[in-house]
């Protein structure tokens, strides 16, 4: 009997629309790999290894439907690759093509290394519209319309058992992977069913209004799709989410629109994950090197802001919603991260290993390029300076959110909620109850501004900055044109207001 075919999972625990399990054959061995040392990084936490979890839990019943379960293992995926493939004898080995952290790609580099050497044939499939070894965005948006269109991969009716004696009982609690206790006890499930459930009741329900009701944190909890935490991990592909919606009736007024919008949105996501693709360092590097060494630590302040004890009250329910649900629509974690580099002067790498940790849909590609386009480092986007009083009064403006998440400000009058420091009653509730404001906003805006502005008049920063733009913007509107037109187009192209509203 021939050796089975170990496929590899990752970021791809389904088995629907999965391109490598389809080209895998029936007789496979499928393998998850749990890495310890993956597990103690800066950006990973207690409550995404639960969903983790729970994920794999869902997929191991799914593929043991089918015939034959998924093997799990802890420990070094060199070394335990190695081992699967010396016991059964194999010598072909798949997996999806992971565009992932910097940790993940220097592992699949070893895995690589290890393969090479061992005479096993490793064969990485995309799974997404992102593309390795891309020359020039020129073209981009076309190869990517052309992948949704290839339809989705076929799923094998069953699978021939090759293993089923040495499975794990259960997977090991978050405390055994050395992770701190981290409460989350509104966070989304990680199953198929869940995520299945989540898509059918956006695609059927949940979308109406779905443009106007995302930017509110009250109104986007519902609104938006909620389906990123399982697109991060490959619970649904992008084309099974695409599939839907196309298949979807749109009968009701405005819910077409609706889904041009998500639609769009579906798109940008490729788009920011190739970015981090064609320049993994942009996860520790500043992509306009202008700005490196502007801002430096501050401990108390990060600590405030991380906590949600920086005296503003919008800013504070934002992130204690978010550490208690692990999830934030899109324009309040931009919020976040313009004032902690803005206002709070903090250095992105930091602030965003925070918010990495507090998502549970948390995708490296979308996260470190939003992290640092909304720093202000890439130096080719609009300089969003929020001012998160205002966007109290926007988004919250009967303060509903601030109330309920941000007790302590109680005895404080609805017309001074969002600036308490106002408010006749401020000094029985202020450095008592709650923290006067870490810093003066006005003053701290002003000096951003200062700055960030005074650094793109320096000489050489808009070369840099057009070349940036030749790699990285969108050629959205510029797939018909010339290499030259695009490389033009994208040195004075704004970004699409849709890059400002990221919503999934």
């Amino acid at each position: 009997m021939s050796a089975p075919v170990l496929l590899w999972f990752k970021r791809d625990l389904r088995i629907t629309d999965h391109p490598a399990l389809a080209q895998a054959g029936t007789r496979i061995l499928p393998v998850y790999v749990i890495e310890p040392e993956y597990w103690a990084l800066p950006d990973t936490s207690a409550r995404q290894w639960a969903f983790t979890a729970e994920a794999l839990e869902s997929l191991r019943a799914e593929l043991a439907g089918l015939g034959q379960p998924l093997i799990i293992r802890k420990g070094d995926a060199v070394a335990e690759l190695g081992r699967l493939c010396r016991r059964f004898k194999i010598t072909q080995m798949i997996s999806h093509e992971e565009t992932g952290n910097a940790w993940t790609y220097a592992r699949d580099q070893r895995v690589g290394a290890w393969a090479r050497a061992n005479g096993v044939a490793w064969q990485e499939v995309p799974q997404c519209a992102v593309m390795r070894r891309l020359r020039s965005r020129d073209g981009w948006q076309g190869g990517r319309t052309a992948f949704i269109r290839q339809g989705q991969a076929m799923t094998p009716e069953a699978l021939e058992p090759v293993c089923t004696s040495d499975l794990p009982d259960r997977l090991p609690e978050a405390r055994a992977l050395g992770l701190a206790p981290d409460p989350c006890a509104h966070r989304q499930r990680g199953s198929h069913a869940a995520a299945r459930a989540t898509l059918d009741s956006f695609l059927t329900s949940r979308a109406e209004g779905y443009r106007a009701k995302m930017s509110s944190p009250l109104t986007g909890e519902r609104a938006c799709s909620r389906l990123s935490p399982y697109l991060a991990l490959g619970v649904l592909s992008v084309r099974e989410v695409e599939l839907a919606r196309q298949t979807t009736p749109m009968e009701r007024p405005g819910w077409k629109a609706s889904m041009t919008s998500f639609a769009k949105r579906l798109a940008w996501r490729d788009h920011f994950i190739q970015k981090l693709e064609d320049e993994p360092a942009l996860e520790h590097r500043c992509l306009h090197h202008a700005h490196e060494g502007l801002r430096g630590p501050d401990a108390a302040r990060l600590a405030a802001w991380a906590d949600g004890q920086t005296g503003v009250p919008f800013v504070d329910a934002c992130m204690r919603y978010l550490t208690a649900t692990g999830w934030l629509n899109f324009r309040m974690r931009a919020m976040l991260m313009s004032f902690a580099s803005y206002h709070l002067w903090l250095d992105w790498r930091e602030t965003g290993a925070v918010l990495a940790r507090r998502f549970t849909d948390y995708e490296p590609g979308i996260h470190w390029s939003q992290v640092q386009m909304q720093s202000g480092t890439t130096g080719i986007n609009t300089l969003r300076i929020y001012n998160p009083v205002k966007q109290g009064y926007d988004q919250d403006p009967e303060g509903r959110f601030i109330r309920a998440w941000v007790p302590e400000l109680k005895g404080i009058a609805p017309a001074h909620l969002q600036e308490p420091w106002t408010a006749p009653n401020a000094g029985a509730v202020l450095g008592k109850r709650y923290p006067e404001p870490v810093v003066d906003l006005a003053q701290a805006a002003k000096h951003a501004r200062d700055v960030m502005w005074g650094l793109r008049k320096q000489t050489g920063f808009g070369d840099t900055a057009r070349a940036i733009a030749v790699k990285h913007a969108s050629r959205a509107r510029d797939t018909d044109r010339s290499s030259a037109g695009s490389k033009r187009a994208a040195s004075r192209k704004r970004p699409d207001p849709a890059q400002l509203s990221f919503d999934l």
